[in-house]
């Protein structure tokens, strides 16, 4: 019985080697590349989004100190 539970932990060597030939199988050699460079391209918008508001508040501070002077 106690082989029948599922562990919720990480995932060992041979499921992520499972997931990635099935991945592989799926899109194939070709496609994969252009999959990451798309990933990483949104990973590198999303960082610059969440930088954005936090460059204009620093800008926003500054002004408001010089006016206050």
């Amino acid at each position: 019985m106690e082989n029948t539970i599922i562990s919720a932990g990480m995932p060992g060597v041979w499921q992520i080697v499972l997931i990635a030939v099935l991945i592989l199988l799926l899109f194939g050699g070709k496609k994969i590349p252009e999959m990451m460079k798309g990933l990483g391209q949104g990973m590198k918008e999303f960082k610059n989004a969440v930088k954005e508001p936090e460059e204009e508040e620093i800008k926003s501070e500054k002004t408001d100190s010089e006016a206050k002077n």
